[in-house]
This record gives structure tokens, sequence and C-alpha cells, in this order.
């Protein structure tokens, strides 16, 4: 009799031992939990402010169920923010405009580098950066934008031409705060050195026909405005500005030529919005994933429909717009050298006097 119960007792042992062994832990279900949210979205801090982004994101989530978690901010303010959080900040994937301020992102340690044969395949190695810590995703054209009443297109060729005499008090430009200004410069330190491209620094301050003031639209409409006759801007203003709900805008844009300087020498100069994920990134695949679906043909056709950009993906077409503006050679350079230069080129304009 006893031993019939010892045996019962024992068994009774064996199966609440096996049913414990079933039973997940606290820890274990706590890891399940994080596992489980970390694969269903991801944190973008974007410096982007455009409907079409929107659009993008809404559609990535609808076809991976992952969300995406957006917000915006000025390039710089959430730079400082990311700073600022530490390792506790919720950024997985930093995006802003200009890979002036991606390398900045770059250099102040914010970033990682990640390796992605799907973004490898989509992004030109020119358009990322030589560590892999960021990609481009949608490019544009820094311009020459003229007036065509009173210039011809003939009378334009390069950026160092509009130094010469005959440009003087008739050349409009944003400030040399704007980080546009600043990687054009430092694609020119780049491609001529540093003496050649402070001689066109100073040369174009010579010729301002005021001083710097607003952004790239701005310098269109005072053109409009019969302030000066040529300014230099980015591609997807004008695009934005043809096709504006504002009547007004649309107006000065009609009056407008666009011209891409240097064709016969070091080409015109590009810069992108790109991306890089966040260096404590805690959904660092789901980054990645977001990357790779805004460096697709699908996604890049878009940018280029909705904004103007050209697309980086050498597989996707430019729009009929965007082909009705002509084809034209780049600088032929890589875009990490942007941010090489710069700190370059904000001495230089401190040093010609470029406000």
């Amino acid at each position: 009799m006893k031993k019939a119960l010892f045996l019962i007792l024992a068994f009774a042992l064996v199966v609440l031992s096996a049913c414990g062994n079933d039973t997940p832990s606290k820890e274990t279900k706590n890891k399940e939990t994080k596992e489980t949210t970390e694969s269903k979205e991801v944190n973008l801090y974007t410096a982007r402010h455009y409907d079409v982004d929107d659009q993008l994101y809404k559609k990535f989530e609808e076809e991976t169920g992952i969300k995406v978690n957006v917000i915006k901010g000025e390039a710089d303010e959430l730079l400082e923010r990311i700073k600022r959080e530490g390792d506790a900040t919720e950024a997985d994937l930093f995006l802003t405009a200009d890979a002036g301020r991606l390398y900045r992102a770059k250099e102040d340690g914010l970033l990682q580098a990640v390796s992605s044969d799907v973004l490898d395949e989509q992004v030109p190695a020119n358009f990322q950066d030589k560590d892999q810590m960021w990609y481009g995703l949608t490019k544009r054209a820094r311009v020459i934008v003229y007036n065509k009443e009173t210039v011809k297109p003939e009378d334009l060729s390069t950026y160092e031409a509009l130094t010469e005499d005959q440009w003087k008090g008739r050349v409009l430009i944003r400030g040399s705060e704007n980080v546009y200004n600043q990687s054009l410069l430092a694609s020119f330190i780049e491609i001529n050195g540093e003496e050649k491209a402070k001689e066109w620094a100073a040369g174009l301050v010579s010729n301002f026909a005021r001083d710097p003031e607003g952004g790239d639209r701005d310098q269109a409409k005072a053109i409009a405005a019969g302030v000066g006759d040529v300014a230099i801007m980015n591609t997807y203003y004008f695009g934005q500005m043809l096709n504006s709900e504002d009547p007004e805008e649309v107006k000065v844009a009609e009056g407008l030529g666009m011209f891409f300087p240097n064709q016969d020498t070091s080409g015109t100069h590009v810069n992108v919005s790109g991306a890089g994920v966040v260096k404590v990134a805690k959904n660092k695949d789901n980054a990645i994933k977001l990357l790779e679906f805004l460096s697709s043909p699908e996604s890049q056709g878009t940018f280029a429909e909705a904004n103007y950009e050209y697309p980086v993906n050498e597989s996707v077409e430019p729009t009929e717009l965007l082909k009705s503006w002509g084809e034209f050679k780049e600088q032929d350079i890589p875009l990490s050298v942007l941010g090489d230069n710069n700190a370059k080129s904000i001495l230089i304009f401190n040093e010609v006097g470029w406000k």
C-alpha cells in the first residue's frame, strides 16, 4: 500500500514539474512581448514635411504591418533631440534633406552602418555614405533660373560665369547659413580646390542684387519683382511653384527659364534627401525595411510624381515634367565629400562676407 502511494505521489510530482516547464517565466513573457512590439513599429524622425511622404509611410504600413511613428521637426532640432535623449531615444531612422546634414548626424555619432543588398542595388554608390551610414532617397539639382524677358539661355554657361561683370547687381541666392549653399560650395572645393572656391564665393558676393534673404522660392519671386535677373535654386522648388495652388507662384515660375550649368565642364551640382539608421535604434531591422521600401522603384516613382524630385534608383525614369527640363550632366563626386568639406565652406563664406 505504501509502495503504491509512493508511486502515485512521484507520478504527480513529475506531472506538475512538466506543467511548470510548459509555463513561460515572467522574464520569457516579457521578452516575447518586447520582440512582438519591436516587430510591428519603427520610429522615424524626419525633417521632410511633404504629404507624399505620409502617403508612402501609410502604404508601407499596409504592405508590412509595421507601424510608422512619425516625429517631424527641423533637421538641426531633431539632431539635438536625438543627442539629448541619448540611449533612451525612441528614434530608429533619421531622414532629412541634404547630404551635409546627414554628414553632421554621422560625425556626431548618431548613426550606425547597415548592410543591405537591396539598398546597394537600389541606391548608387555615389548617393550613399562611404561607410554605409546613410542612403540617398531623392535627388535634386541646384540650377540657375532666369528672367526669360531679360536673359537668354545663351547668356548662361557655368556657376563660375555668374561672377563676371555682366552679372553685377543681378544675382540672387539665399544666405550662407543654408546647407544647400554650403554643399554647393563644398562641391566646388572638391572639384576646383579651396582657392578657386573662395574666388567664386567672393565674386558672387560682389554681383549680388541684394543681401541674401528668404528661401529658394523667394529668389524666384525677387526675379519677378525686378530685383535681379538670375537666381540659384533647387529644381524641385521650381516644380512646386509651377504646380502651386497659388496662382501668383505659378505666374512667377512661368516667367522663368531653367538652365543646367557647367554642362561642358564639371556638371551641375546635385544633392539628396536621405536617411540613416540611428545608432541606438531599438527597431533596426524595421528601419532598414523602411529604407528599402522608400528606395524601391514604386516609391521612387511616387516621390518624382508628387514632389518633382529626381529618383536615385536608376531603374526609375523621371516624370514627364522632369524630362521636359532636359537631360543634364551631373557633378561626378561622391556626396559624402559635401560633408567632409562643410566646415571649409562655412569658413570661406565668413571670409568673403556672404551673409
